[in-house]
């Protein structure tokens, strides 16, 4: 009789673990999700895309995508890889993007190294603070190189510094304090510009002459309010053809979801114009594979005449993990 009893406990705990597992695969999307025990994690990765124009790229065929995924990490518990940008230095592509730390359970900034901006050898980690790290944009300026990131957790956007160069940053300074996500920066007709979602569905954007000196938010500024698909910005700014071309992620119905392109139009420090490309999305869940369920960030590369680069991520489908702390 109590043989029975024990198996009839464990089919009941069995039963609620199924059910539970279903009800959240069928709303993984909702935020207030809360249900013991059970975590869905999500899954992504990167890859890498080419083609002939930036707008157009896709899986080139001598690739496998994912070409770095969480297994790929060996310092950290990884659960996932995500926001790339990389740079190219001596011959070396390096590729700079967030490992969100499973022990630590926020995001630390790793790198990762390639020969053709192929194939990919992972690096290890080259920041970790003690709040959430994203969005390493790094780049270039006056034979040094930078990265800001998304430190939504302190509160501000802040400027790094390679001390020695891919694998040692120092803090240099505040750019600007408050609210924002994924900042990214352009240098263009002699000062800097910098656009950063401010909350969860608006898109700011400041302007400097130094890069270390004063920031001023644009007198249009927010440039995007109360839109959530088309005020996080992700990727690279770029200019082609001789106009700006602003990336941002598709973010409702589900965060994440596509990539969408918007090419300015005008931008000085008292006017501000954009209109949304016809190629747009650029990049989007393909329903399958590696990227089934979303692609928020991108960051092409020319390589050559009418030959582009670029690495991205993807979203696969998420997986139940069930836990007892």
């Amino acid at each position: 009789m109590k043989k029975i009893s024990k198996r009839i406990t464990f089919l009941t705990v069995l039963l609620i673990f199924v059910v539970m597992a279903i009800y959240i695969m069928a709303f993984k999307d909702v935020p207030f999700l809360d249900i013991p025990f059970v975590k869905s994690e999500q899954m992504w990765s990167i890859g890498i895309y080419t083609g002939k124009d930036p707008l157009l790229l896709k899986n080139p065929p001598n690739v496998i995508n994912p070409v770095l995924s969480a297994a790929d990490v060996n310092d950290v518990p990884a659960e996932f890889v995500a926001d790339p940008f990389m740079v190219y230095e001596k011959g070396v592509w390096y590729m700079f993007f967030e490992v969100l730390n499973f022990s630590s359970n926020q995001g630390d900034i790793a790198f990762a190294t390639s020969l053709n901006g192929l194939q990919w050898r992972y690096g290890h980690i080259v920041l970790n603070e003690p709040f959430h790290l994203s969005y390493p944009y790094v780049f270039k300026w006056k034979n040094d190189y930078y990265m800001i990131c998304e430190g939504r957790e302190s509160s501000s956007v802040r400027l790094y510094r390679a001390s020695k160069f891919p694998e040692q940053w120092e803090f240099v300074r505040t750019l600007i304090f408050g609210d924002y996500a994924d900042p990214s920066i352009l240098r263009y007709n002699g000062k800097w510009w910098l656009f950063a979602q401010r909350g969860y569905d608006t898109l700011t954007l400041h302007y400097a002459r130094d890069l270390t000196g004063h920031w001023t938010e644009h007198p249009l500024s927010p440039i995007v309010k109360r839109d959530e698909n088309i005020s996080r910005p992700g990727g690279r700014l770029i200019v082609y053809k001789g106009t700006i071309i602003r990336f941002t992620q598709d973010d409702y119905p589900t965060y994440g979801n596509q990539i969408r392109a918007f090419q300015i139009d005008t931008l000085t420090t008292t006017d501000y114009k954009e209109h949304e490309l016809m190629k747009s999305p650029v990049l989007k869940a393909s329903g399958s594979g590696w990227n089934a369920e979303g692609m928020h960030t991108i960051d092409p590369h020319r390589i050559g005449k009418n030959r582009w680069i670029a690495c991205v991520d993807g979203l696969s489908s998420r997986r139940i993990v069930f836990h007892w702390n």
